[in-house]
C-alpha cells in the first residue's frame, strides 16, 4: 500500500497556496482553489492507494475548490470523488444542482464535469478516489448519484464510512491485501448506491427498478451455473424473457452481454484472491470452456490478458 502525506507546516507562508494547489491536483485532479487567508493557510493530507482506488484524508481552514471546463479538457480518464466531511458541513454544486453534506452523510463528485465545492469553516474530510469504469462495473449509470447527500447515520451508508475511517488508522498494508481491502470498500459502496437508487422514485419507477435489480442479484449468485441465460434469469424472477430484455434495455446492455461482464469480473477477483487455482479452473468455473476465448475477452475488457493481470494486479505492468 502506497502511503504519502503532505503538511504545510515546513512550507513558507508566500509558497502555501502553490504548494496546495499542487499537492491537491497530484492527489485528486486539477482544481482553482480559493482561500479565505493564502498567507496564514495550513493543511494536511494523507493518500492511501489501495489497487483500483486510493483513499485520502485531508484537514483545512476553509476552503473552495473548483473544477473548471479548462481543467476537464485535458482528462483522460472519467473519476469519481466520494467525500466525506467530518467535521462542518459542506456546500456542493454540480449539473445544475446545490447541496449541502453535513457531517454525517457524504455525496459523489462526477471529476469530468465542472462543480464547485467549498466549507466556511475549518473541516476534515475523508475522500475515496475511484475511476468511472471501476464503479460502473458495481453500479449502473453512477452519475444519477452525483450531487446528491446520501445520509450515512445509519445501516449499509454508515457501515461504508465506518470502513473509510478504519482505514486510515491501520497499520500499511502492501501488495494483494491492499487491493482486497479496496475493493471490498467498492463492494460496500455498491450496495449503498443500489439501496438509495431503490429508494429514489425519480431514478425509475419502483416496479422496474425492483425486477432489473433482481434480475442482476440471480445473475450474480448464479455466476459459476453452467445453465445460466436469459432464460434462466427470467425464469428466476417470474417475469417473461421479452420483459427482462426490456428491463435491460433502460441499461443500454443485453442481458448476456451482462452476465459476460460480471463472469470476466468475477474471474478477475478470483485470478488476483486465490493464486493457487489455474486459469483453466478459473475459466471453466465461470462458464468460459475455451481458454483462447476467455483470454480475449479478458483482455478486451481489462486491456491485459489475464496470466498479466495475476503477476501485476491492477498495477500497470
Amino acid at each position: 500500500m502506497e502511503f504519502v502525506a503532505h503538511s504545510t507546516d515546513q512550507v513558507m507562508p508566500s509558497q502555501r497556496s502553490s504548494h496546495w494547489n499542487r499537492v491537491i491536483a497530484e492527489t485528486y485532479f486539477p482544481l482553482q482553489l480559493a482561500y479565505r487567508d493564502a498567507a496564514s493557510f495550513t493543511g494536511t493530507l494523507e493518500r492511501r492507494e489501495m489497487g483500483s482506488v486510493s483513499l485520502s484524508r485531508l484537514a483545512t481552514q476553509p476552503m473552495q475548490y473548483e473544477r473548471r471546463p479548462t481543467h476537464i479538457s485535458h482528462t483522460r480518464e472519467e473519476e469519481y470523488l466520494i467525500t466525506v466531511p467530518r467535521r462542518s458541513p459542506v456546500e456542493f454544486k454540480q449539473l445544475g444542482r446545490e447541496v449541502r453534506c453535513d457531517p454525517g452523510g457524504f455525496i459523489l463528485e462526477r471529476g469530468d464535469e465542472p462543480y464547485r465545492f467549498a466549507y466556511a469553516d475549518p473541516n476534515e474530510l475523508s475522500v475515496l478516489k475511484i475511476s468511472k469504469k471501476s464503479l460502473a462495473e458495481k453500479v449502473r449509470d453512477p452519475d444519477r448519484f452525483c450531487a446528491h447527500t446520501i445520509d450515512s447515520r445509519m445501516g449499509l451508508p454508515s457501515l461504508f464510512t465506518s470502513m473509510m475511517e478504519q482505514m486510515h488508522s491501520l497499520p500499511l498494508t502492501a501488495g494483494r491485501a491492499a487491493e482486497v481491502l479496496g475493493r471490498q470498500m467498492v463492494e460496500v459502496l455498491a450496495l449503498v448506491l443500489d439501496e438509495a437508487a431503490g429508494e429514489d422514485s425519480q431514478v425509475r419507477t419502483a416496479v422496474r427498478s425492483g425486477h432489473l435489480r433482481r434480475a442482476e442479484q440471480v445473475i450474480r449468485k448464479h455466476l459459476s451455473n453452467p445453465a445460466l441465460s436469459p432464460e434462466f434469469v427470467a425464469d428466476a424472477c417470474g417475469i417473461s424473457k421479452r420483459y427482462l430484455h426490456e428491463l435491460f434495455g433502460d441499461t443500454n446492455q443485453t442481458v448476456s452481454q451482462f452476465i459476460r461482464d460480471e463472469r470476466l469480473i468475477a474471474a478477475r477477483d478470483l485470478i488476483g484472491s486465490s493464486p493457487a487455482l489455474s486459469m483453466a479452473e478459473i475459466a471453466y468455473r465461470f462458464g468460459f470452456c475455451d481458454q483462447a476465448q476467455f483470454s480475449r475477452l479478458f483482455k478486451a475488457k481489462f486491456d491485459r490478458p489475464p496470466t498479466e493481470w495475476r503477476k501485476h494486479g491492477s498495477v500497470a505492468a
